[in-house]
């Protein structure tokens, strides 16, 4: 019995138990919250496993690049797609939102009635915090803290530091290749908790979620969605296809279990060993570019929340009678790709990027009140988008730069 559970793959069982848990979910109702606890040791397996892989994969694939200047060129190329896919993402939010107010779809504030949670107030973080939040001050105390930014940084001076004492710096680098080896190795124990941490988790979103709620902004759920979808299956097919020019399917039969756990968990960090291991051991990506490409784009990469905004924001404009110009469309724009990048450091970046940019061009921040009943739902995907852009840029950048084997990939057609 036991061995016919681990001889089904992973990414089979992990979709097997989402959707018994939705099911079960919507049988048991709110009582689902009982093996919420379920899901919530799994969170916490898996995010007691950032930190050291973070800290290890991206030392010692920062180490194993072994160039400062193609460690510029992975950056470079990473950082734009990241920017480029960002833009086109708010814009589509914008283009949805649009739409839905042309054709009514949006209901009025009197329809919502009185919001689910108070207004919040407006955050006091400036551009400068923003900043300086990336720059850890005490390394120990961002570890303690799970600041995935300032790791980053830490991590990446350490690895050039490693690039420029050459011969002296190698013995340091075996550690390093040492302890990324035992960190993959633990993950793949961790993952092996995934179908239970995932069956727990949608049964307590399916049995809890305020179905009135999701009947009132139902129109604002369904265009996140699309806009999601939109975006995984066509901007990072075409990715795929015409950049890295690598087959589309093998690359989401890849990802299949970073999708279903960063559905489930709607938290990019908490899912970043599962992308990793998941570029690594099934999409070919070598670990210099995978460690460093998947590890920024979990903290600048919100591809999904930078569509959300600009739907959102159409959202509030509409309910509230603001009218908005091309110029504040451009700056919704601006705002939502750099607020991405500059928010990921702080905690609840998602709120302040809203009250950010809900606040440039005049949009109440009661709009955040009213939607914060259905936020879940919309967050779990989200952040699915998210992590598929993670997964898509590395893989990019990795055909790009010659840092992909892709008899690895192509295998996984075969499956």
């Amino acid at each position: 019995m036991l061995r016919a559970w681990f001889n089904i793959p992973l990414w089979q069982r992990v979709i097997g138990a989402l959707v018994l848990g939705v099911a079960l979910g919507l049988f048991w109702g709110p009582e689902a919250e009982s093996i919420k606890w379920i899901g919530d040791f799994f969170i916490k397996s898996i995010k007691m496993l950032v930190v050291p892989l973070i800290f290890f994969s991206l030392v010692a694939g920062v180490a194993a690049i072994g160039d400062l200047r193609k460690l510029g060129a992975v950056g470079g190329r990473a950082l734009l797609l990241f920017v480029v896919s960002g833009q086109i993402a708010v814009w589509l939010g914008l283009a949805l939102g649009t739409g839905a107010v042309n054709l009514g779809l949006f209901p009025d504030k009197e329809t919502l009635g009185t919001p689910s949670v108070p207004t919040p107030e407006p955050n006091p973080t400036t551009a400068v915090d923003m900043i300086l939040s990336i720059v850890p001050e005490s390394p120990v105390q961002v570890m303690a803290d799970v600041a995935v930014l300032p790791l980053i940084v830490f991590s990446l001076l350490i690895g050039i530091g490693i690039l420029m004492a050459k011969e002296e710096g190698e013995p340091v680098q075996k550690i390093f290749d040492s302890g990324a080896v035992i960190m993959q190795k633990v993950t793949m124990i961790v993952m092996e908790l995934t179908p239970f941490g995932v069956f727990a988790l949608m049964a307590w979103v399916a049995g809890t979620l305020g179905i009135d709620a999701l009947k009132a902004l139902s129109w604002l759920v369904i265009l996140n969605y699309t806009g999601c979808l939109l975006i995984i299956f066509l901007m990072y097919s075409a990715m795929i296809k015409f950049i890295a020019k690598l087959p589309v399917k093998p690359f989401f039969q890849g990802i299949v279990d970073a999708m279903a756990v960063s559905y489930s968990t709607a938290s990019s960090n908490a899912t970043l060993p599962v992308t990793l291991r998941c570029a690594e051991r099934n999409l070919g990506v070598s670990n210099s570019v995978a460690a460093f490409v998947i590890s920024l784009g979990a903290t600048v990469n919100m591809n999904g929340t930078a569509m959300y905004l600009g739907l959102a924001t159409l959202f509030g404009a509409s309910i509230f009678g603001v009218d908005l110009s091309w110029g504040q469309y451009f700056l919704i724009s601006i705002l939502a790709t750099l607020g991405a990048i500059g928010a990921a450091g702080i905690p609840g970046a998602g709120l302040i990027m809203m009250a950010l940019v809900f606040g440039a061009v005049g949009v109440p921040l009661e709009t955040i009140a009213f939607v914060a009943g259905v936020d879940r739902i919309m967050d779990m995907m989200r952040t699915t988008t998210n992590v598929s852009g993670d997964a898509a840029v590395a893989t990019t950048v990795a055909s790009m730069t010659g840092e992909i084997d892709r008899a690895e990939m192509a295998s996984l057609d075969d499956v």
